[in-house]
C-alpha cells in the first residue's frame, strides 16, 4: 500500500512540475513577444525620419536570435493557460514554421539595409514588416 501512495504522489509531483514548465514557457514566449514589440515600436520613429538604421542592428539581432528559436517555444501542451496562441499552431505546426521562416527572411533584409545605412530602403521595408510578416502569423496563429 504505501507503495502505491509513493507513486501517486510521485505522479502528483510530476503533473505538478509539468504545469509549471508550461506556465513558464507561456511566459518565456510572451515576454519575449513582448520585446520583439518593443523593438518594432523603436523603429517607427527612425523609419519616419529617415534616421541613422545604423543603430537598429543590435535590435534586429535580438529578434533574429529570438524568432530562430520561436517555434521550440510552442511544445505541445502548452496551448492553454495565460496564452493568446491558438490551437492552430499546434495543429498546423507546419504553415507556422513557414510563417516564421518568412518573417526571419524579411529581418535579415532589414538587418541588411540597416547595416548599410539606407534609411529609405529601411523605410520601405519596415512599412511591410508589421501588416506581411507580423500580420501573417497573427491573423491565422494569434486570439485577441
Amino acid at each position: 500500500m504505501r507503495s502505491k501512495s509513493w507513486l501517486a504522489a510521485l505522479a502528483l509531483v510530476a503533473m505538478a512540475g509539468t504545469a509549471f514548465a508550461q506556465a513558464d514557457v507561456i511566459a518565456q514566449r510572451r515576454e519575449g513577444l513582448k520585446r520583439m514589440g518593443g523593438h518594432m515600436e523603436a523603429f517607427k520613429p527612425v523609419a519616419d525620419a529617415r534616421g541613422d538604421v545604423r543603430a537598429l542592428v543590435p535590435r534586429i539581432d535580438d529578434m533574429i536570435t529570438f524568432y530562430r528559436g520561436l517555434p521550440a517555444r510552442f511544445p505541445a501542451g502548452s496551448g492553454t493557460g495565460d496564452t493568446k496562441a491558438l490551437p492552430a499552431i499546434w495543429t498546423d505546426f507546419a504553415s507556422f514554421e513557414a510563417a516564421n521562416t518568412r518573417l526571419l527572411g524579411h529581418l535579415e533584409v532589414l538587418k541588411t539595409m540597416a547595416g548599410a545605412g539606407d534609411a529609405a530602403a529601411f523605410a520601405t521595408a519596415y512599412q511591410a514588416t508589421g501588416p506581411q510578416f507580423c500580420g501573417g502569423c497573427h491573423r491565422p496563429f494569434r486570439g485577441r
